[in-house]
């Protein structure tokens, strides 16, 4: 889902290319451990972030609020990056979650931890990467922070960069593709 100021085509292998000598730290590329598990294979927009451990109390609000933002190119679709903490114990996003994330007009969810309900999340309109399944659900205790910059897998993430996903990969840069 694009809207209208975003591009609709784009390929991560052109914007590697395009950007391969970027020093400066603003082009940034996810490394490759990330696994499909949405219904849409493409997504992009602007970051939301969240930040919580093996506790998705953050993540159920996140999802079942709009996903649409306010950005110069006018309202778009977000997406949501959940730092993790990379814990494989407990599953931050399910199909309950997932369906909200579509029903709510989120592009796309990058969970830096696991996910549950593959077959229910594969049926789902909206982008979905994590690290792996895991069927233990978490704990919910309420904790963890919303808006703040996120390391994942050791790239820094901020709220309101842009993400752009493909089955190549993800990468990060802090504005959008031009039109």
């Amino acid at each position: 889902m694009t809207s209208p100021s975003v591009p609709a085509h784009f390929a991560t292998c052109d914007l590697c290319d395009a950007h391969k000598n970027d020093s400066s730290g603003r082009f940034r590329v996810l490394p490759p451990v990330f696994r499909p598990f949405g219904g849409v294979s493409r997504f992009c927009g602007p970051v939301v972030t969240l930040k919580c451990f093996e506790d998705n109390s953050l993540v159920k609000a996140a999802v079942d609020g709009s996903g649409l933002v306010e950005t110069p190119l006018g309202r778009v679709p977000a997406v949501l990056v959940v730092d993790g903490g990379a814990s494989l114990r407990r599953a931050l996003l399910g199909g309950n979650l997932g369906a909200a994330a579509a029903k709510n007009g989120w592009a796309g969810v990058v969970v830096d931890g696991c996910v549950r309900d593959v077959a229910e999340l594969a049926q789902c309109q909206v982008g979905i990467r994590a690290l792996a399944s895991m069927p233990l659900p978490t704990e919910k205790r309420n904790e963890g922070q919303a808006g703040v910059a996120v390391q994942i897998q050791g790239v820094w993430v901020y709220p309101g960069d842009w993400l752009y996903a493909d089955e190549d990969g993800i990468v990060v840069m802090p504005a959008p593709l031009q039109a």
